[in-house]
Order: structure tokens, then C-alpha cells, then sequence
């Protein structure tokens, strides 16, 4: 019985490591079928090319074998053609950018859906699904590349670890990280503190995404550019495109296969003209360099369509020089695209980026648009023989550095520019110091926060900063067409007090020696010299009833209107009353002490300042 039960324990456990292996298992075999799908069609059309040729140089086996170098050649290997002339083998490096679309697609394919099993059915993990998928499609290659071998082309066996097997890896990682939702995993313990919190905030997720964006777009006008050049110079050189086309060939089989080698090689040339409009150029051999500004050296021409669209021998006309639009409309395109995403449609102010903020994306994009760029230089070219035929095509690490100088330089004044007008179109601009739209030191002190204070503090709920510039909403409307409200500044904290005790002389009258002496009177209170906030203050302002004369200790009443209550008319609020003359203002206002000036007692001419005076 205890037997039964342990059978019985183990054996969910046994199913489960059996569903693992038979997951591990299918993913492994569809990184073989993947390999097989590709080079199957590939031998495939090689096979109907030999086979509708008239005169074909070999048999069946010579056919296989020239689809299993291509095949390789996909990948990035390099062959090594040993039927030449001289006798001496000839690398054969440059790869046709386009066959590598179907390799890599297959391979991201097949890694993705090993993550994504069937119904009822166990999906292995994400390290096991991408090392499966890796073997089984390497095994097919390893394979293929034994049997190439005992052909015309083979391949060179250093190649096939670099760069065939790291194409292999990061296509299918790249399907596994699709299949997991594209996560961005966590930053290595050994990484900076700065750098691992910077990176675990969303904020650096959001901005390296359009880091990335960015990037992808410049890459993708300078490729589309390169296309425009080299379309426009076949055009221009059509005659000799066409001789070449001819020439190569003289059945329509032999025709059709030169076209789709042609239509193989199209990436290349985009390529090799957004270089061109870069700058550097590219090399037609060792003693040849094509540059816009001119053509030196005596180019080393194979026969073929596309090269017919090189421009002849010397210096750059005008002609040459417009080539240089592309890279200005590679760093518009970063810096218009990186504006849009300072200040999306419909952002409040707190979601629009800074200038620093700015600039720095621009800058990431500019690198990832130079590091792009000498990525795929140093895929579409390479020697094609031996001698002078041994430097052909771009050089990566003149072209890449190229593309980001030309983005950065003209990315980061655009994205600054466009991000201005925007905001400036929603009614947003730039002040520094200032508490409201249009607000001078004037404005400050009529909305009564002091100066030194209102230059420090936002709008409610903005954060303080000191000295620095903030964006302020102007007076008008709004997005939606609504009138913006002005903002109002908070109270300030330290004012409370003060505020408080001098809010009833507000409504006093207001004739010249009563402001003169209420502003020498609060001046005196703030400075806190005078035992009291309102020791010094007239008997003829205090608003309260029965204030008591600190000369004699007498209460003097005083109605709520203001006025002594001997009689002095009044109409209201403390406004006296029409037809009754107001206090003459002195020449001077000496400096009130203890309710007297200057140590005497007012004399008749002079207004008086108590309630006991006013009552007399």
C-alpha cells in the first residue's frame, strides 16, 4: 500500500518533466523546420533557374550546391569562390540585404510560437524555448554548411561563428522577447545605483522609447533617401544601366536571374547612397573613393545595373551636392518627431518635457541613428576578389559617426524650435521669476504677497524652485476654446499674521497724510520696534469701539462707520460726510512716537491723531 502511494505521489511529477522535454522538444523542431523552410525555397528557385537554362554549366548537384552557399551567404557567411581565372580563391562577402529578410523572419517566427504552444499543451520556459530554437535552426546550418563544402562555394569556416550563429541568437531572441510582451527586464545588480534607479522609473522607459522611435524614423529617411539618389542617378544613367543589363545575359532565364540578384541588392544601394549623402561615400576599390564632393581614383567597375548609377570621375557638381538633403531630412525628421513627443496633443503642462529633457532625447536618438547606420553599412558591403575589388562598398565607422553628428547637430535646434512654436500655439510661454501671465513686481504687490516671496512660488500645486524659469499659462483661451482662468498665487505663510491685523484699514479714508502715516505706522510694526502691532496706530483709524488714548487712557467711542461719536458726519464706511473740510497735510510727516510728534503735543494746525482730539 505505502508502494501505491508513492507511484501514485511521483507521478504528476513525472508528467510534468515529461511535458517540459516534449515542449523543449517541439521547440527545438521548429527551429529545424524553420531552417528547412528557408533553404528549401531557396533550392527551390535555384533549381527552376538552372532548369530553364539552355546551357547549364553543371548538373543537378552544382545547382544544390550554389542554393546552399546562397543560403549561407543569407546569414551573413562569407564564401570563397575557387573557380577564377587566376586560379587563387575569391571571398565573396557582400551580402544581398534582402535575402536576409526571409532567414531572420523565419527564425523570429519559430521562437515566438514556441511560447505560444497549443491548447492543453505545456509551454517551456523562456531560456529553454530560445536555446532550443537556436540548436535545431544551427544544426541545419552546421549541415549545410559540411555538404556546401564540396562545391564551388563554400564557406569560410571562421564566418560561420561571426556573424552566422550571433544572427541566428538574436533573431530568436528577439522572438522570444516579442512572445513574452516585450518586457524590459531588470538592470544588473553590478550596474550604478543612479543608472538602476533612473531605469526603473517610467519616466526613463517613456523617454527612451522615444529615444527609439526617433531613431528608427532618421534611419528610415536616410535609407529611404539613399533609394531616392540611386533611383534618380539610374535615371540619369539609363543608357548604361541598360547596356549592362544586356550584357550580362543574352537568354531571358539568365536576364531574370541578373533582375532578381538586381531586385536582392536594392537595401544595398540605399545604403550605399545614404552613405553618399552622408559624406564619407563609399570605396570602388582600393584606389577609388566616391564622395559627393568628387570621384578620385580610377574605380574598379564590374558589370553590373546598379553600379552604372556611380558618378563619373571628378570633382561634385550641384548635381552631387543636393545628395547632402538627405542627411538634413534624416535630422528633421529626429528632431520634428522628438518635438511631437515633448508636447503631445492634448498634454497638460506638468506632461511637457523641459529643454534639457529635450536635448537629451535627441541626443539618444542620434546615437541610436549613427549606430543603426554603421550596423547595416557594414552588412552591405565587403570584398568581392581579390586585389583591388578587396575594399567595396562603405566604410562603417566613418559612415555611422556621420549619421549622428548630422542628426544631433541639426536634430537638437529643430526639436527646441518646434517644441517653442507648439507651445506658444496653445497659449504657453516661457517666464522666469514670475507668479502669473503678464504679472510685473507692480502686480505682485497690488495682489499683496511680497516680491522676494511671489518670485519663488508657483501656481497652486506646482513645486517651489529658486530662481529658475517655469512655464506659465497666458491670458487667452485654451486648447478647447474655453478662456483661461488667471492663476491665483497662495497665501504666503509668513504674511498671515501682518495681513490679518492691518485688513481693516482698507476701507479708511484715503487722503494723503492718513497714507503717509499708515505706511510709516505698518513699516513700524513689521520692524517690531514699537512694543505692539498697534501702539502707534491714529485713534481716527481704529475701526472698534471704545479704544482707549494711550495719552490720557480715556475711551473715546467710535461707531462702526468709522467716526467719533462727538459727531463728526460721515456717509458711511468712514468716508466723511460732503461739505466737510478735510485735514490739512503737512509738509512733512515727522515720525510718530508715543501718540505725540516729536516729543510735543499737536498744535491746532495740525490734524489731530487721537479720538480725544477728534472729539475736541
Amino acid at each position: 500500500m505505502a508502494g501505491v502511494t508513492q507511484v501514485t505521489e511521483r507521478s504528476p511529477m513525472l508528467s510534468a518533466e515529461r511535458s517540459r522535454t516534449a515542449a523543449l522538444a517541439s521547440a527545438f523542431l521548429r527551429g529545424v523546420i524553420a531552417a528547412g523552410l528557408g533553404l528549401g525555397s531557396l533550392a527551390m528557385l535555384v533549381t527552376v533557374l538552372w532548369i530553364s537554362s539552355p546551357h547549364p554549366d553543371s548538373g543537378p548537384g552544382g545547382a544544390l550546391h550554389v542554393a546552399a552557399g546562397l543560403w549561407l551567404l543569407a546569414h551573413g557567411a562569407e564564401l570563397v569562390r575557387t573557380d577564377t581565372l587566376s586560379g587563387i580563391p575569391a571571398p565573396v562577402a557582400t551580402v544581398p540585404l534582402l535575402l536576409v529578410v526571409g532567414p531572420v523572419w523565419l527564425t523570429h517566427r519559430a521562437a515566438r510560437d514556441a511560447l505560444e504552444p497549443e491548447q492543453g499543451r505545456t509551454a517551456p520556459s523562456v531560456g529553454g524555448a530560445f536555446c532550443a530554437v537556436t540548436a535545431g535552426y544551427l544544426l541545419v546550418a552546421a549541415g549545410v554548411a559540411a555538404y556546401a563544402r564540396g562545391g564551388s562555394m563554400p564557406a569560410d569556416r571562421f564566418s560561420l561563428g561571426f556573424p552566422l550563429a550571433v544572427v541566428v541568437a538574436v533573431a530568436a531572441a528577439a522572438g522570444v522577447w516579442t512572445a513574452s510582451g516585450r518586457p524590459l527586464g531588470p538592470v544588473p545588480s553590478w550596474a550604478p545605483l543612479r543608472l538602476q534607479e533612473g531605469i526603473a522609473r517610467t519616466l526613463f522607459r517613456t523617454r527612451a522609447e522615444a529615444a527609439f522611435r526617433s531613431a528608427a524614423a532618421g534611419l528610415t529617411v536616410l535609407l529611404g533617401g539613399g533609394a531616392l539618389l540611386v533611383a534618380g542617378a539610374l535615371v540619369w544613367h539609363a543608357d548604361a544601366a541598360q547596356n549592362s543589363f544586356l550584357a550580362l545575359a543574352g537568354d531571358w532565364s539568365g536576364r531574370f536571374a541578373v533582375l532578381l540578384l538586381t531586385l536582392a541588392l536594392v537595401p544595398n544601394a540605399a545604403m550605399w547612397g545614404a552613405a553618399y549623402g552622408l559624406g564619407p561615400g563609399f570605396a570602388l576599390g582600393t584606389a577609388s573613393t566616391v564622395t559627393p564632393y568628387a570621384v578620385e581614383g580610377r574605380p574598379a567597375l564590374p558589370g553590373f545595373p546598379l553600379l552604372a548609377a556611380v558618378p563619373d570621375p571628378g570633382p561634385g557638381t550641384a548635381a552631387n551636392w543636393a545628395a547632402l538633403t538627405v542627411p538634413v531630412a534624416a535630422g528633421l525628421a529626429v528632431g520634428w518627431l522628438t518635438a511631437g513627443r515633448a508636447v503631445p496633443v492634448g498634454a497638460a503642462r506638468d506632461e511637457v518635457w523641459g529643454r534639457r529633457e529635450t536635448v537629451l532625447v535627441v541626443l539618444l536618438a542620434a546615437v541610436g541613428c549613427g549606430a543603426g547606420t554603421a550596423l547595416l553599412t557594414a552588412a552591405s558591403g565587403g570584398p568581392l576578389g581579390t586585389g583591388e575589388l578587396t575594399e567595396f562598398g562603405p566604410v562603417w565607422w566613418l559612415v555611422g559617426p556621420a549619421a549622428l553628428l548630422w542628426t544631433a547637430l541639426l536634430g537638437v535646434p529643430v526639436a527646441l524650435l518646434i517644441r517653442s512654436w507648439r507651445l506658444r500655439e496653445r497659449g504657453w510661454a516661457w517666464r522666469r521669476d514670475r507668479t502669473d501671465a503678464g504679472a510685473g513686481p507692480d502686480a505682485r504687490g497690488a495682489a499683496g504677497v511680497p516680491e522676494a516671496v511671489a518670485g519663488r512660488t508657483g501656481t497652486a500645486g506646482e513645486p517651489e524652485r529658486s530662481g529658475g524659469g517655469r512655464w506659465w499659462r497666458r491670458g487667452g483661451t485654451d486648447e478647447g476654446g474655453a478662456e483661461a482662468p488667471a492663476p491665483v498665487p497662495p497665501p504666503v505663510a509668513g504674511a498671515d499674521e501682518e495681513s490679518a491685523a492691518f485688513e481693516p484699514y482698507d476701507f479708511l479714508p484715503t487722503d494723503p497724510w492718513h497714507e503717509k502715516t499708515a505706511g510709516g505706522t505698518r513699516r513700524a510694526s513689521r520692524r517690531k520696534d514699537s512694543g505692539g502691532l498697534m501702539a502707534n496706530v491714529p485713534a481716527s483709524g481704529l475701526p472698534a469701539a471704545g479704544v482707549g488714548d494711550p495719552a490720557s487712557g480715556a475711551s473715546v467711542p467710535v461707531s462702526e462707520s468709522g467716526a467719533a461719536a462727538s459727531g463728526v458726519p460721515s456717509s458711511g464706511a468712514g468716508v466723511p460726510a460732503p461739505g466737510v473740510p478735510a485735514p490739512e497735510v503737512p509738509t512733512a510727516d515727522p515720525p510718530v512716537t508715543g501718540g505725540t510728534r516729536d516729543g510735543r503735543a499737536p498744535e491746532a494746525s495740525e490734524p489731530a491723531e487721537h479720538g480725544r482730539d477728534a472729539a475736541s
